[in-house]
């Protein structure tokens, strides 16, 4: 018998993997938790039924969301990350010994806990001595912080259930708040290619750019995503992601990567016409 699991990406278009086994499934105080196994993607894991990561194309996702900001800035020390339960952002920013000091804030431990049973490589970099972890809202958090991080990460769920309040003006001017006067606020942005994820995308763009001089975005490729077309958020108090990017310095640092690249660094900022266009309505 073929065991199938399926994520509706709209009303119409449904995204199907076959499934090997359940390994995990589970309900906490904010979502459902649920882990399969496959032979495709390895082993995933889903909260209220939507993919998060899956070992097979996990590292496309960490490696854009935290080497694109560290490449613009390679002077980063402290930085906060806002979700990340998977432990993946964390991880990549960990191998940066530059970094004195990151504060992780996971509003539900339960999805940490899981992923350190079933997902070891990638909550590999949560034991680090200089990571924090906080099993609180991340955005009672923030508002309590001024002037105090050179980078925030908000690697969030889609804005609805326990993600809603990172996608709000609100939380955005605490982001902008809690900054140095270099800082970057780097979040995941959706997707522009199905109307609903393009609107919640467009409503975040526009409230992002009510509070920061540089607001830029970023697109990538994610196959397990809806529609494989995903987009990340840039803004920024000075520093513009493409002209400001330390190329020669990053690459010094010998990081092996197996997404991310200085090139694809700058090429990730250009957009097509159709996103531009929905970025400019919004």
């Amino acid at each position: 018998m073929d065991l199938w699991f399926s994520e509706y990406h709209s009303k119409d278009v449904k995204f199907s993997v076959r499934i090997e086994k359940q390994l995990y499934s589970g309900k906490s105080d904010f979502q459902r938790i649920d882990v399969f196994e496959t032979k495709e993607l390895g082993k995933f894991f889903t909260l209220d039924g939507y993919i998060m990561i899956t070992e097979k194309d996990e590292f496309i996702y960490h490696d854009m969301i935290v080497h694109v900001p560290m490449a613009t800035n390679p002077s980063i020390e402290n930085v906060l990350v806002i979700g990340a339960g998977d432990g993946g952002t964390v991880r990549e920013l960990t191998r940066y010994n530059s970094i004195k000091k990151i504060d992780m804030v996971e509003i539900d431990k339960l999805v940490v806990d899981v992923c350190k049973e079933y997902f070891p490589n990638s909550t590999s970099g949560l034991d680090d001595s200089r990571v924090s972890l906080y099993y609180e809202d991340g955005l009672k958090f923030i508002s309590e912080k001024v002037k105090e991080y050179d980078l925030i990460i908000v690697d969030s769920t889609d804005p609805i259930g326990p993600g809603e309040g990172l996608f709000t003006s609100e939380f955005y001017k605490n982001c902008y708040n809690a900054l140095k006067i270099n800082g970057i606020l780097v979040n995941q942005h959706e997707s522009p290619f199905y109307p609903e994820y393009a609107r919640l995308m467009q409503r975040s763009h526009k409230r992002i750019k009510e509070f920061f001089p540089i607001s830029k975005v970023y697109q990538v490729h994610i196959p397990t995503y809806a529609s494989g077309h995903w987009l990340f958020g840039f803004a920024s108090k000075t520093f513009d992601p493409v002209s400001d990017l330390d190329a020669d310095r990053w690459n010094s640092l010998g990081l092996v990567t197996r997404y991310y690249n200085t090139d694809i660094h700058k090429g990730a900022f250009a957009i097509p016409n159709y996103v531009k266009e929905l970025l400019e309505k919004s």
